[in-house]
């Protein structure tokens, strides 16, 4: 029964495969190039564009709209030199065109010329403008990028007995880093983690994960029940809201999954606040998603007071749990499709975390065209087998024409 499953899984991945890794990635690659060279030789265009029309046109019609447009169109897109030539051409372009038939000192004809040099002026300005507000994203998207990942370091691969992974990458399509964030700790209880989302970018959402994980690290070693280390997060975030005011005060919220491990015990206890639903992958290939029998609201939203309730799951030798941010289920391919984990994963086995992790992270970048717009973190939480080997059979994710399965 369990091949018969798995047969019927790996034929609707295979099935999938050429829509995530064929065409659909060669057209965005495609399309991105044709749209880089078009707006590369778009100032070109326009200054050529423009001399052949006034070579053209009647009298009474000029080109100088576009003559001004080229310097304009270059200026937050190209560099300083670049826009300081792409201004020169159409001036110097004008200036000939009016040298060749003898209307340079006319009135009109100087008017343009001034109008021409104006407009390049202008888009060097522009220019500066752009490029100064581009170095201010960097430096602040840079800075929130270093602070979070210093407050998500990297966890041992072995805890409490426990294999362990966890990824964090910042989306590349945005400005500010978000707020996702892990952490697992090795407490009398068994292995705790948790998974979640702040909701807004840069560094506020980084204090607020700061916050969020030295509260976790306080309450698993204290807290005898997962829903007591839930409650303790959720006041926690409310004296965090008590020093803020206005926007953040009233929409600040954390969507979070803690997990706990016990120790000699072959069982999970999962509780869900709002966030996507983790994945708990068996040593032959089997999963399950973790639903949670009672949905709750996000931590921090302040719209009440009711008990936490942990759902409890067989998590028996050589399973994996898998815990992930939106970043992953909302991940989207050109065509707009979300990247679907579960689906994905179904009937696959894995080495361990990390490889399961670093098949995941290369498989969704695929699908989406190696461009994400959400940041993105991941942690993996295996209970080795025993007499397991350091490596077991793999198909992996990712594969290059025959190698897809070894």
């Amino acid at each position: 029964m369990a091949d018969e499953r798995r047969s019927r899984t790996a034929g609707g991945f295979d099935a999938l495969r050429p829509v995530v890794f064929g065409s659909r990635e060669g057209q965005l690659t495609s399309d991105g190039r044709r749209t880089g060279r078009f707006v590369r030789m778009l100032p070109a265009l326009l200054i050529i564009g423009g001399l052949v029309f006034d070579s053209l046109a009647p009298p009474n019609f000029t080109a100088v709209p576009l003559f001004v447009a080229a310097p304009l169109v270059a200026a937050p897109f190209f560099s300083k030199s670049r826009t300081v030539r792409t201004g020169i051409a159409a001036v110097l372009s004008v200036i000939a065109m009016r040298l060749s038939d003898g209307t340079s000192t006319q009135v009109v004809p100087v008017i343009e010329m001034i109008t021409v040099l104006t407009g390049s002026v202008l888009a060097l300005v522009i220019n500066g403008v752009v490029r100064r507000g581009n170095e201010q994203l960097a430096s602040a998207r840079a800075v929130a990028e270093t602070a979070m990942r210093a407050v998500l370091p990297t966890p041992a691969e072995r805890i409490g007995g426990l294999q362990v992974a966890a990824r964090y990458e910042a989306a590349q399509a945005d400005e500010f880093v978000g707020g996702d964030l892990y952490a697992v700790a090795d407490t009398p209880y068994g292995v705790r983690v948790v998974v979640g989302d702040v909701r807004g970018k840069g560094l506020d959402a980084v204090e607020a994960v700061a916050v969020i994980i030295g509260a976790f690290r306080e309450a698993a070693e204290q807290e005898r029940s997962l829903e007591g280390v839930a409650q303790r997060l959720e006041r926690a975030l409310a004296r965090e809201g008590t020093r803020r005011y206005g926007l953040d005060a009233m929409e600040g919220f954390i969507t979070a999954v803690l997990a706990e491990i016990p120790p000699g015990s072959a069982s999970l206890r999962l509780v869900n606040r709002g966030h996507p639903e983790p994945i708990l992958l068996h040593a032959d290939g089997a999963l399950e998603v973790l639903a949670p029998s009672v949905p709750a609201m996000p931590l921090g939203m302040d719209l009440g007071v009711w008990p936490d309730r942990a759902d409890e799951w067989a998590m028996p030798a050589g399973a994996t749990l898998l815990a992930f941010t939106d970043g992953l289920s909302e991940a989207r391919d050109p065509s707009g499709v979300f990247y679907d984990p579960a689906a994905r994963l179904r009937g696959r086995i894995f080495p361990g975390p990390e490889e399961l992790l670093s098949a995941l992270t290369d498989d969704v970048r695929l699908h989406t065209g190696g461009r994400t717009t959400d940041d993105l973190a991941l942690i993996a939480v295996g209970r080795p087998a025993e007499g397991q080997p350091v490596r077991r059979t793999t198909v992996k994710i990712v594969g290059r024409g025959g190698d897809a399965g070894r």
